[in-house]
């Protein structure tokens, strides 16, 4: 039987403060998924007419890629623009929840707009870009931001965002510009680039100033679990640790099936990752809440998992974390 309710957690929407420059930078993206803008911009009947097209009870719905670098000002009217939304629809069937988005590149106004998001607006956590400008997250000034994700007990979700400039050029060459720019995000290095952060956080010392840290990545883990043994392996040579790197992925990191439609990868990550470190997600909507249902489906009859874990990973394992509850039909 289909797991029921199945939540979602990389989930997107647009607000109406994107700087016209984001917009552009979404350009072959928007060429190539049909509806996607409006979709973007839609917080009521569309989205829920998609989320029962694909069995979502519960969305978890952030900003898009590439606000984290933005002013303040429009990082928290996006914020304030979801909170509203998912205040209206608590009146219906409460099927909106959310990630803030928060200025990455002013750790202390970030750390401002994750409480006020947490602790006032009823946010779950934080999804915000991967870098900013080029910047990563491992180094003193961003020790603020996970001391206080730490501190509220939330999740912070990393997610890709395309190359900063100096990023970009590395995937240049003899081919066209359409294929660096998708070699650059979604078509793979923007993936890697999220792996390789959680490789630096790591090797920063991070989980073991803040043990009870929680970090989601998407996309089957972003190469990680793929690169699992070679990691732990390697990284001993690192530095001295307190926790190891694959103590650190078992207590503090959890990863997302969004948008990888194959069960050959979730075969391994079955085989070295906790299962109630796995989470079900669609990455709406540049990916149809349908082709994961599919997915589900495929999951449910390959074997690979019982009844009890399959509704782990639909629901289970993202109402633990995130403290909420999705609703159910009576």
């Amino acid at each position: 039987m289909t797991p029921r309710p199945l939540i979602t957690l990389e989930e997107h929407f647009f607000s109406t403060a994107v700087p016209d420059t984001l917009r552009a930078t979404y350009s072959e993206q928007l060429k190539h998924v049909d509806n996607v803008l409006a979709k973007l911009a839609d917080l009521g009947d569309v989205r829920r007419h998609d989320m029962d097209a694909g069995g979502v009870s519960l969305q978890v719905i952030s900003h898009g890629a590439g606000l984290s670098g933005h002013d303040t000002a429009v990082c928290r009217a996006a914020k304030d623009q979801l909170a509203a939304a998912i205040k209206a629809e608590e009146a219906r069937k409460g099927r909106f929840a959310g990630f803030a988005v928060a200025p990455m590149h002013n750790p202390d106004e970030a750390v401002a707009e994750l409480r006020r998001a947490v602790r006032e607006q009823g946010f779950v956590g934080a999804l915000v870009d991967n870098h900013c400008g080029g910047t990563f997250y491992d180094g003193a000034p961003y020790d603020v931001w996970w001391a206080a994700a730490e501190e509220l007990d939330v999740p912070v979700y990393l997610h890709p965002t395309w190359p900063s400039d100096d990023m970009g050029s590395h995937y240049e060459g003899n081919f066209s510009r359409v294929a660096a720019q998708s070699m650059a995000s979604n078509g793979m290095g923007w993936h890697t680039e999220t792996g390789l952060h959680v490789l630096r956080l790591f090797a920063s010392g991070l989980f073991d100033r803040h043990p009870r840290l929680k970090v989601i990545i998407g996309h089957m883990g972003e190469t990680i679990p793929f690169m699992l043994q070679r990691i732990q392996a390697l990284s001993r040579r690192w530095g001295e640790f307190q926790r190891d790197f694959r103590t650190a992925y078992d207590e503090n990191i959890w990863i997302t099936a969004s948008g990888v439609w194959s069960l050959d990868p979730l075969r391994c990550i079955l085989a070295n990752t906790r299962l109630d470190h796995i989470l079900y997600s669609v990455d709406y909507p540049f990916q149809t809440n349908e082709a994961g249902l599919e997915w589900i489906h495929e999951l449910e009859k390959s074997g690979l998992i019982d009844e009890e874990q399959l509704n782990a990973i639909g629901y289970g394992n993202a109402e633990k974390l995130l403290v909420v509850r999705a609703p159910r039909e009576k």
